[in-house]
């Protein structure tokens, strides 16, 4: 066998085992580089969720999931707005002054948001958990009294919430629904999650 058949062999071995072992150091590194992704359990343990709101219309909602959580964020429109104030009398915590859910100070406000627009709200009923339904549409309907201007119901035990998530007096529902801590990173991007560092 002469040198040069030699050489040839060693430098195909060389050349395959590089390759091999270059595929697999691609192998590991993916699954470990993706490993700095929060997973779905730190998702669900608190990690922030990232929302783009810009595609929201007037009138609609969308729902995303924090903390294993419904988070219900509503761009309401002016009309929906309007309605805040002329229920306040009806309401057991209009100010959201009750502490089992505290309201984060940049929501104590009649719309109980940072941009007016955009109601973020916990969508579970401070009753016993249950999750209440749009009734968005004023006027008369079942189980809603007869002057209703729109918000929410729970179908559970029939308690009922303005467009601001605030709870009406007099029902099962103890307290108004839950704001999470959040805060804009753009005009259009809300993350869920944390509040704004000082």
């Amino acid at each position: 066998m002469s040198e040069a058949t030699v050489d040839n062999g060693r430098r195909i071995w060389l050349i395959t085992s590089c390759a091999m072992g270059g595929v697999g150091a691609a192998a590991v590194a993916v699954p470990f580089v993706s490993s700095f992704q929060p997973s779905e359990r730190a998702r669900a343990a608190g990690a922030s969720v990232e929302v783009d709101v810009s595609g929201l219309q007037p009138g609609e909602k969308i729902v995303v999931e924090w903390r294993g959580k419904p988070v219900w964020i509503m761009r309401r429109t002016e009309e929906q707005l309007a309605t805040l104030e002329k229920v306040e009398d009806q309401l057991a915590d209009p100010n959201s002054l009750r502490t089992a859910y505290p309201t984060p100070p940049y929501a104590r406000n009649r719309h109980r948001s940072i941009k007016p627009e955009f109601l973020i709200v916990v969508g579970i009923c401070s009753h016993l958990g249950c999750s209440p339904v749009d009734k968005l549409q004023p006027g008369p309907q079942p189980s809603l009294p007869s002057d209703w201007l729109g918000g929410f119901l729970c179908p559970c035990h029939g308690s009922t919430f303005d467009m601001a998530g605030r709870v009406f007096r007099n029902k099962p529902a103890p307290d108004n629904l839950e704001v999470p801590p959040h805060h804009y990173i753009s005009d259009t991007v809300v993350l869920i999650g944390e509040e704004k560092q000082a």
